[in-house]
C-alpha cells in the first residue's frame, strides 16, 4: 500500500487523463481498500499456487484493474501478464511506470505487454489462469482457443436497473441515482442503464431527479468536484446522441451533445414498454421508465436478454422485491452497486453475459473472484 500512497499525486495525474479527479479519487480509495483486505481474502480463500495468469485489462477502471487482476494475484501466482486496452495503451503504461518497478522490485512478476488480442492469446494458451473483461462475444472466442484446463474468468456487464418503489425515501433514492449514473460522466460498467419508478411516486422522482441534474458539476476532469467532463470515446458520445435522439420526445431536461464530446447530463422518462432494453451507454443519461406492478419488473428481468445479462438490482422502497436475487440479478438494498462493490468479495450476477467461469468443459455464471476459483 505504501507504493501507492506515496505515488498518489502522480497516479491520480495519469488516472485523469480518462477519468474525473473526482471518480480517480474514488478508484484510488477503492484499490487501496482492496490491498488492505487482501490478507483476510487470501486467509478466506486459500487459493492454489499457480505459474501463470493472463489478464485482459478493461478500459476504464485502469488502477482498479491493475490491482485486482495483477497485484493481488502475484500474491499466488509466480507471473501475471497483463494486455491492456488498446483504446488507453498508453494511459495503462503511464500508470504501469508509476508503481510498476517499485512493484516489481518487491517480487511482484508483473508484465503489462500492449500487444494486439491475437498477439497475447500465445501468453493465454500457456498461463494457468486467464481474466477476460470485456463483450461476451470477445469472451467467448478467447474461450475457444483454450485448452479446457485452464480457468477461464470472465467480466462482462449488465443494465444494473435501480427499483424506486412507492415506500421508497425518495430523497436519498434519488440522490444515489444522480451520483451512480453520473459517476465519471457515466463511464463506469456498473452505472445503471434504466430506472424503474412506480406510478404512486414517478411525477415526484422526476422533479427530484430535474433539480439534481441541473446541479451536477461540470468542466474538465482534473478540476476538482467536476462530475461530468467531456466523454473518452467517440463511440460513446455517438451513441448517447443516438439514444437522446430516438427518445427526443421523452426528455424531460437536458439532451445537448457537442462535438467536444460533452454530453449534458440528460433526464429521459419513458411509458412501461416490457420489450425495451437499454443500451449500456458511457454517458450521464438517466432514464426513468414507469412500473404499476412489481411482477412487471419480475417479467422483465427474467426475459431472455435481461436473464442472460443479469448482474444487479438496487431496490429502493419495492417491498415485493426484498430478497437475494430477482432472476439473475443480485439485489442491493436501498444502496446502489457501487456500495456494496468489495474488491476482495465475488463480482457480478448470474447472468452469463454479466459474469462466469469455465474450466473443464463446464461453464457457470456466477459473481466471480480469482483466488475463491483458483481455490475451488
Amino acid at each position: 500500500m505504501r507504493i501507492f500512497l506515496d505515488a498518489r499525486h502522480d497516479l491520480l495525474e495519469v488516472l485523469t487523463v480518462v477519468a474525473t479527479l473526482q471518480s480517480a479519487e474514488d478508484e484510488l480509495s477503492r484499490s487501496l481498500r482492496a490491498l488492505s483486505g487482501v490478507g483476510w481474502e487470501i486467509q478466506r480463500n486459500s487459493p492454489g499456487a499457480l505459474r501463470k495468469v493472463a489478464s485482459f485489462l478493461p478500459s476504464n477502471n485502469l488502477l482498479y484493474s491493475y490491482v485486482l487482476f495483477g497485484v493481488i494475484p502475484s500474491l499466488y501466482a509466480d507471473r501475471l501478464c497483463m494486455r491492456p486496452s488498446a483504446r488507453v495503451t498508453d494511459t495503462a503504461l503511464a500508470l504501469d511506470a508509476v508503481v510498476g518497478p517499485a512493484l516489481r522490485g518487491l517480487g511482484c512478476g508483473l508484465d503489462l505487454t500492449p500487444v494486439s488480442q491475437r498477439e497475447f492469446m500465445a501468453t493465454c494458451l500457456t498461463a494457468d489462469a486467464v481474466v477476460f473483461t470485456g463483450q461476451p462475444r470477445n469472451a467467448d472466442a478467447v474461450a475457444a482457443k483454450l485448452g479446457t484446463d485452464t480457468l477461464m474468468l470472465a467480466l462482462g456487464s449488465g443494465p444494473n436497473p435501480i427499483v424506486v418503489g412507492p415506500e421508497a425515501k425518495l430523497g436519498r433514492a434519488c440522490r444515489d441515482i444522480v451520483e451512480a449514473r453520473v459517476y465519471n460522466s457515466g463511464q463506469d460498467c456498473l452505472c445503471p442503464d434504466i430506472v424503474f419508478v412506480h406510478e404512486s411516486v414517478t411525477k415526484e422522482v422526476v422533479e427530484r431527479l430535474e433539480d439534481l441534474l441541473t446541479r451536477v458539476a461540470i468542466g474538465e476532469r482534473r478540476s476538482p468536484g467536476v462530475q461530468v467532463a467531456p466523454l473518452v470515446y467517440q463511440d460513446a458520445v455517438a451513441g448517447a446522441a443516438e439514444f437522446i435522439d430516438r427518445h427526443r420526445e421523452n426528455v424531460v431536461s437536458g439532451g445537448a451533445v457537442d462535438a467536444d464530446g460533452f454530453v449534458q447530463p440528460t433526464l429521459v422518462s419513458l411509458p412501461w414498454n416490457p420489450d425495451f432494453h437499454p443500451p449500456e451507454l458511457f454517458s450521464p443519461i438517466v432514464t426513468v421508465m414507469e412500473y404499476s406492478s412489481p411482477s412487471d419488473i419480475e417479467t422483465w428481468m427474467a426475459s431472455p436478454c435481461e436473464s442472460e445479462r443479469g448482474m444487479y438490482v438496487s431496490v429502493y422502497g419495492e417491498p415485493a422485491l426484498d430478497r437475494e436475487r430477482v432472476a439473475t440479478s443480485v439485489v442491493t438494498r436501498e444502496c446502489t452497486t457501487f456500495d456494496i462493490e468489495d474488491g476482495n468479495r465475488p463480482f457480478g450476477g448470474y447472468g452469463a453475459s454479466a459474469s462466469s467461469v469455465r474450466h473443464r468443459g463446464t461453464r457457470a455464471a456466477r459473481p466471480v473472484l480469482l483466488s475463491a476459483e483458483v481455490h475451488r
